[in-house]
């Protein structure tokens, strides 16, 4: 049930003080509390709590300042809630007294993440986002009349190609070897290892008396780093025996960073302002063609209250449904046509999307074109791309019905080149305005490497559209609040 009070009761310790002697006024959790009010959680999740049924739950502010840190400090769950009673940070940034020992069950943020968070989808992320662009514009840190950098960041799976079982078994293997750096002795101990039958539910269960073992002797789980692996281990065995169906991530797609690499995984696509602000966001699976989302970012940020004047990104937003778009509603469309510029006027078009930083084609399939031709006339509409496909996959693909026909030597998808939005949006490329527009793209090339190298945000720490969701939803909330903490510093200098 949750409280009726929307903030946390106010503390009447006699050590608070010690809050404000141990953490500094410009730490980056301080100004968080200080600036967010959070009660707009609560009414976020209102629909998620009953206020007639059931034994009262934790704060919901609480539980969502604990998935706060978790995803800033990649911490599993048991480990969150362990350091929490001894570091003062974490206690007054989840507003504990100071020497509160009675803290949440870690059990609880289990609960909260898959049942509390199941329903709200996108809606989680774009309800943060547009939460912090109301602060930036609340403090004049934006122009609402503003110009929207837009790109994706891929974000790896968290079993990648491999199974929850060979996950199992590698954490388990990096356990063991910290395990002998202390003591060689326990090779003896540990549980022998089964035959390899390739069974899920053997592998949990070795992991189980691998866990038992190194867990009855205290010198392990004393040290601070072997007792995180044995918490991370147990939680991604839960987690294994929760989703005990799958395989792999089964939300997760294979997308293409070039013609000869590819991941696993997710994209994120986003839309920023040049103060670098993030806007509006979109999570895909890894296949998806970036420039499709470009309506929906744009969208989004005008429902946050972004007049957008312009948008700004690389060829795969140059499609024409996005020229026409941004033509109709008077947005600078500020991105390069890539060498083929139709990116689905062929037919079928919904069955093929164009990969621009391969220069191919993909079908429904996922599988990506292996060479192309292009034939035709010097007249510009009258030219054709022919994009072709490997026969041998199309024999078994579940969707040759209607795309492949038994027995063909080859498969091609087809692309008229050029017309007149195209050609339009050619002279405007060559004009100064867009040009001095384009070199604000780099900002955002530099944005998605902080989310990755500050945030972690290279590899899920997740199973499912649901976790990579919340990850998303949390890192880019904490992403855009440090950057506005920052702004507003800088902000209060010039004016001093």
């Amino acid at each position: 049930m949750l409280k009726k009070s929307n903030q946390l009761e106010l503390s009447f310790s006699n050590h608070i003080e010690l809050y404000d002697i141990l953490i500094e006024k410009d730490n980056f959790w301080r100004q968080l509390n200080e600036i967010v009010d959070f009660s707009f959680v609560v009414e976020m999740l209102k629909d998620k709590y009953s206020t007639t049924m059931g034994r009262t739950s934790e704060d919901v502010i609480r539980m969502f300042k604990y998935l706060l840190l978790k995803t800033y400090y990649k911490l599993s769950d048991r480990g969150l809630v362990e350091r929490t009673k001894t570091d003062m940070l974490f206690k007054y940034f989840l507003d504990y007294e100071p020497e509160e020992t009675k803290l949440i069950d870690a059990s609880l943020l289990t609960v909260f993440r898959r049942e509390r968070l199941l329903d709200n989808d996108n809606n989680l992320m774009d309800k943060l986002i547009s939460k912090t662009v109301e602060i930036a514009i609340e403090k004049g840190l934006i122009e609402v009349k503003n110009k929207l950098i837009v790109d994706s960041t891929h974000t790896n799976a968290m079993y990648s190609h491999i199974s929850p079982r060979e996950e199992l078994i590698r954490q388990a293997k990096e356990l063991r070897k910290s395990v002998y750096k202390i003591d060689e002795s326990m090779h003896d101990k540990m549980p022998k290892k089964r035959e390899a039958t390739g069974l899920l539910e053997d592998q949990i269960e070795y992991t189980k008396e691998l866990l038992k073992i190194i867990k009855k002797d205290k010198r392990f789980t004393k040290l601070p780093a072997i007792k995180e692996q044995i918490d991370l281990l147990e939680e991604t065995m839960t987690d294994t025996e929760y989703e005990i169906e799958y395989s792999k991530d089964q939300d997760a797609k294979v997308g293409h960073k070039t013609a000869d690499t590819s991941f696993f995984g997710y994209k994120t696509h986003i839309a920023m302002t040049p103060e670098r602000i993030i806007t509006s966001a979109a999570i895909t699976t890894g296949e998806k063609h970036d420039g499709k989302e470009l309506i929906e970012l744009i969208e989004k940020s005008e429902d946050n209250g972004i007049e957008v004047e312009a948008v700004i990104g690389d060829g795969a937003y140059s499609e024409k449904d996005n020229l026409d778009y941004c033509s109709e509603n008077n947005i600078k469309n500020v991105s390069k046509l890539s060498k083929s510029v139709t990116h689905g006027n062929g037919k079928n078009k919904e069955d093929f999307e164009y990969n621009k930083d391969a220069e191919m084609y993909v079908c429904k399939a996922g599988h990506m074109a292996i060479r192309k031709v292009k034939s035709g006339s010097k007249k510009l509409e009258q030219n054709v791309e022919s994009y072709f496909f490997d026969v041998e996959k199309c024999k078994h693909c579940p969707f040759k019905d209607g795309c492949y026909k038994d027995g063909a030597k080859t498969k091609s998808y087809n692309v008229k080149i050029k017309d007149d939005t195209h050609i339009k949006h050619m002279d405007y490329m060559e004009t100064e305005e867009f040009k001095t527009l384009y070199k604000e793209r780099y900002k955002i090339e530099a944005k998605n490497a902080e989310l990755k190298n500050n945030y972690n945000y290279d590899k899920a720490n997740a199973c499912g559209k649901l976790g990579i969701t919340i990850q998303g939803a949390t890192t880019l909330f904490l992403a855009n609040m440090k950057r506005i903490i920052k702004l507003n510093e800088e902000k209060n200098k010039n004016i001093r």
